[in-house]
């Protein structure tokens, strides 16, 4: 009977490029139409609908082939799950061609390295992004969502609602903004007002 390789492959972000996942894998003999793909989905996700149809093709005897474990998964539980399914299956897993053997305590240490190290990296990514975060927060480049109005034309808004002739959408439709945002700035108004007498 003869193997049937499946390929998965995937990438972080919509703007990243899949050509050298797909390329790796056909050169490892997985047919073109056997590969599936997730675009701008982190390994950390393990809802991936590319994922999820890799993993229904596959039937006992196949051989899933991924380029490198990092793309199949990013952290150690995800990848001992996926890897103990896949061989309680009668599923062989293929990463950048190398098989992985769950029976074998040398490829399970190289299996659990892998996962590690994948791990590892999402963890100093996070890391260095919370500490550019405080960094620009530091310097006053980090200040969030700007609001949709000045503070006249949030103090006209409040005037032109006082006054009672002017309905939420009226107001909406002035300022161009969104009813929500009105609410939010008749919000404010309240909020101040009790802040104050506080």
């Amino acid at each position: 009977m003869a193997v049937t390789l499946i390929g998965y492959a995937r990438c972080s972000t919509d703007e990243q490029d899949l050509t050298a996942q797909k390329d790796i894998l056909l050169g490892l003999g997985v047919a073109a139409e056997r590969i599936y793909l997730d675009y701008g989905l982190t390994g950390t996700n393990r809802a991936r609908p590319g994922l999820d149809q890799a993993l229904a093709a596959v039937r006992a005897g196949d051989t899933l082939v991924v380029p490198k474990l990092d793309r199949l998964a990013r952290s150690v539980p995800d990848a001992r799950d996926i890897g103990d399914s896949l061989a309680t299956r009668g599923v062989r897993l293929s990463l950048g061609g190398t098989l992985y053997d769950p029976l074998d305590p040398m490829g399970k240490m190289f299996f659990n390295i892998l996962a590690t190290v994948a791990e590892f990296e999402v963890d100093l990514l996070r890391m260095r992004t919370r500490e550019g975060m405080a960094v620009a927060r530091a310097k006053g480049r980090l200040r969030g969502k700007q609001p949709k109005l000045g503070v006249r034309q949030q103090s006209e808004l409040r005037r032109m609602h006082g006054t009672g002739e002017y309905t939420i959408a009226d107001l909406a439709e002035l300022f161009s903004v969104s009813r929500p945002t009105v609410y939010r700035v008749l919000a404010r108004v309240g909020r101040d007002r009790a802040g104050g007498a506080a």
